[in-house]
């Protein structure tokens, strides 16, 4: 059965038109002072002859009907776009690929309006262990590595014939099939997988040229590493900084018009105003998610 299983997999990775898409359950904790407050994504790593994809599903559903409602708004009535935030917009924003055969390795941030591609510069380096463990029906082996700022335990299976695995991670005799760094911070464990067509697999939302928005679209700004920490750094001293050159660059146009609710209902459309409470809702939300994934790239 299991190398039926193994042929079946290598056939559709050998086709080129359909995608592995594996589903990991994500758990993580985003405040170092409230460990018991643990969080859920589920995230999908798209695999095909290529190379790999890893995202939110709930982010990417998000984006699909945001950009189906963008769109319609264009067609209608160019000149008045609403953008409401859904319920369900996914708590992780980032995506991580990977480019075979080399695994070049990029993550791609949102820092208010812009976009940023992170080039991986460190290669993962494993020490594979004898403990073998069950993880769901694969049977798989232990490896350890340093990397981000984490220690961290990986379990990988070769009955899945994919040296890749979710996040960043990969370069292991098989698929990753559970990691997780030794504070219990973050965890990634499979819990499915499936066969798509190539077509159906997850792609960035592309929002029209001419429309800003916070979290989502924009050109995407190629970075090291060292430079991404610096524009962290400005954003965490100055989150609204971004928006008021916006505003700036506009002229006082009545077509840029910034608005929010505040936390009682009410509806603010005074700039200032709404630049002051935005950097308030930043600086609680940044202080809330003091744990991230990759403390190394944030410090």
């Amino acid at each position: 059965m299991k190398n039926k299983i193994l042929f079946f997999l290598l056939l559709s990775l050998w086709a080129g038109a359909q995608t592995n898409r594996f589903f990991y359950e994500y758990k993580f904790i985003p405040d170092s002072n409230n460990k018991t407050d643990v969080k859920k994504e589920m995230m999908l790593l798209d695999i095909d002859k290529n190379g790999s994809s890893y995202y939110s599903r709930d982010k990417f559903v998000s984006d699909s009907i945001t950009k189906a409602d963008l769109e319609k708004q264009m067609k209608s009535s160019p000149g008045n776009i609403n953008v409401n935030k859904r319920e369900k917009a996914g708590q992780v924003s980032y995506k991580v690929t990977k480019q075979y055969p080399d695994f070049t390795t990029y993550l791609f941030r949102t820092v208010s309006m812009d976009q940023y591609k992170i080039k991986e510069d460190k290669k993962q380096e494993w020490k594979i262990l004898p403990d073998k463990e069950k993880i769901g029906e694969y049977n798989s082996q232990k490896a350890t590595t340093s990397f981000g700022g984490r220690e961290w335990i990986a379990w990988f299976t070769t009955d899945i014939p994919f040296q890749d695995g979710p996040y960043k991670f990969y370069g292991l005799p098989g698929l990753i099939v559970k990691i997780e760094d030794t504070t219990g911070s973050h965890s990634m464990v499979l819990i499915g997988n499936k066969t798509i067509a190539a077509a159906t697999a997850g792609k960035e939302l592309q929002v029209p040229e001419n429309i800003r928005m916070i979290g989502m679209g924009g050109k995407e700004i190629e970075v090291t590493k060292d430079q991404f920490r610096k524009v962290w750094k400005a954003y965490v001293n100055d989150p609204s900084k971004n928006m008021r050159e916006l505003m700036m660059r506009s002229g006082g146009d009545n077509k840029v018009v910034f608005k929010v609710k505040t936390s009682d209902g009410k509806e603010i459309s005074d700039p200032n105003q709404v630049f002051r409470e935005m950097e308030k809702r930043t600086k609680e939300t940044l202080s809330k998610n003091n744990n991230p994934i990759e403390p190394d790239l944030e410090h």
